[in-house]
């Protein structure tokens, strides 16, 4: 993976209780980890269709700088879009340089 394609930034959220600005009461809802540079592909309507036999709600994959605090519960937000995250996958080589995501775009409340 080249530097240079990691030129979308996103943000890193995590679920988290968040205080209400209203009643100050402690709610389910998002914390912010971190805002990384990352890759964001689509799948290939090929890439889909493999997708489909294992994981249908996989639409595309982002990939970005190694990190181990990565989890599936996670979200990544892009351009107001929300990626909710599948699985982590290391770089076939090292496992050490960056990681993959495969991600589908929804709406994940964090519960």
């Amino acid at each position: 993976m080249q530097i240079g394609k990691l030129r979308h930034r996103v943000r890193l959220e995590k679920p988290a209780k968040v205080q209400n600005p209203d009643t100050g009461e402690m709610e389910p809802g998002w914390a912010l980890v971190d805002t990384v540079w990352a890759s964001i592909e689509p799948l290939s309507a090929r890439e889909f269709i493999a997708a489909q036999s294992t994981q249908s709600e996989v639409t595309a994959r982002i990939v970005m700088r190694h990190r181990a605090d990565i989890a599936p519960n996670m979200r990544l937000i892009y351009r107001g879009k929300r990626y909710d995250i599948h699985g982590v996958l290391p770089d076939p080589k090292s496992g050490l340089h960056y990681i993959t995501l495969p991600v589908s775009e929804g709406v994940n409340d964090g519960q």
